[in-house]
């Protein structure tokens, strides 16, 4: 019998066919099974926090879409973010649901150890939100403009909280701080709650608001405590948020498993933006105990772009949580995790400017993620750079980071 063998272009163009023709899942490990692209380690440990926007890793696993790519992801639930941190620094978890800004932030040695970090691919855009007290909106916050008038009023000590010191929550709650002229290292004290004790924190009056992922900020309005006096995506629409995370040293020793688990998050990706059906079924799933252990109704109202911000007003959000969005959500631009390093500059986090461009190519696996989604046909966009303009106006485009960082009138 004449043995054959596979090159990787072939089983690229292969599994993009085995994956467009709907086929079972069985044949699709069954072509990675051979050649090149077997997989070096099939069994993959990723950790997540509970939140809505773990889905898609949790999702690749629950409906098998990881098996067809030779992979078994094994979802690790993680009760903090510096958990996620020293568990991905010293290989007790392969992968993690990770913040942007913490990936980063171990990659320079800032906020815990420092070690080489990769980022495969963003897992979502948008749907995180800032939450104020009950007893602030009582006395007219309800926004920033008024939240910044009442500080002026009626000096205290306010105190806010955020999920990790280089994470994505921390620097949309200093943006948007800034934006209405409250110097969040100066007028506030802030603080670090993990994104499930949020809630109970609150309650007992320990901040008088926070900024963290879904469902927590629709959680204190369903138990009256707190107030959506933002959402993310009114900060900066489609921002980028959680990403596959790793460590440079296992996409340098496992590129195959890599590829295959960026392939099955992908397409459990495709799967959730791909209907209502799919997103209730997608909130039944991660709203159990094993996940996020939330009731189901407090994760799939915003997942639909169903908002309430807990005084009455209601509106449909466009620009709700999206884990695919025709692929535009999933890509790894450079000029996302650059962003991130302009805020740790800016806020005294970094000292001294980064190689802004040079750490992001370092970090963001771009081919990597290119191979995968070229073979399932997702787009892929003609720039690493994209550009956004901001909720005070102000355009990030990746092109001149150091201008940037320093251009704002609010910093440390």
């Amino acid at each position: 019998m004449r043995k054959t063998t596979m090159s990787r272009r072939t089983l690229i163009k292969a599994a993009a066919a085995t994956s467009a023709a709907g086929l079972v899942p069985g044949l699709q490990s069954a072509v990675h099974a051979q050649g090149s692209d077997k997989p070096e380690k099939e069994e993959v440990r990723i950790g997540f926090i509970p939140l809505t926007d773990c889905a898609s890793v949790v999702m690749a696993s629950v409906l098998g879409f990881d098996k067809k790519y030779g992979v078994k992801i094994v979802p690790t639930k993680e009760a903090s973010w510096a958990g996620v941190r020293d568990k991905l620094v010293n290989g007790e978890l392969d992968m993690a649901h990770v913040l942007w800004g913490l990936v980063y932030g171990v990659h320079l040695g800032v906020g815990g150890p420092k070690k080489d970090m990769a980022v495969l691919m963003n897992l979502n855009h948008n749907g995180q939100a800032i939450t104020l007290s009950k007893k602030l909106a009582d006395k007219g916050a309800v926004d920033g403009a008024s939240l910044a008038k009442l500080m002026a009023a009626e000096k205290r000590d306010y105190t806010f909280a955020q999920t990790f010191p280089t994470g994505t929550h921390a620097m949309w709650l200093y943006y948007w701080l800034a934006s209405v002229g409250v110097n969040p290292m100066k007028d506030a004290k802030v603080i670090t709650v993990p994104p499930p004790q949020m809630v109970a924190n609150m309650r007992v009056g320990n901040m008088d608001g926070y900024c963290v992922g879904e469902p927590w900020g629709h959680r204190a309005i369903a138990d009256g405590i707190g107030i959506t006096a933002t959402t993310t995506q009114d900060i900066w629409k489609d921002h980028p948020e959680k990403a596959l995370g790793t460590t440079a040293e296992f996409v340098k020793k496992h590129p195959n498993t890599c590829r295959a688990v960026i392939m099955a998050v992908l397409e459990a990706s495709k799967w959730i933006d791909a209907g209502l059906q799919n997103k209730n079924k997608m909130a039944e799933t991660v709203a159990d105990k094993a996940y996020v252990n939330t009731s189901v109704d407090v994760i799939n109202q915003r997942i639909l772009g169903r908002y309430q911000n807990g005084l009455g007003k209601t509106w449909d959000d466009p620009n709700h949580m999206k884990f695919f969005n025709d692929g535009l959500v999933n890509f790894p631009y450079l000029s996302d995790g650059m962003w991130f390093l302009t805020q740790h500059k800016r806020w005294g986090l970094l000292k001294e400017h980064p190689d802004y461009l040079g750490v992001a190519k370092q970090i963001n696996q771009i081919d990597l993620y290119k191979q995968a989604a070229g073979a399932l046909k997702v787009s892929i966009p003609a720039s690493p750079l994209r550009s956004s303009k901001l909720v005070d106006g102000v355009v990030w485009d990746g092109k001149d980071p150091a201008k940037y960082a320093d251009g704002f009138k609010v910093q440390l």
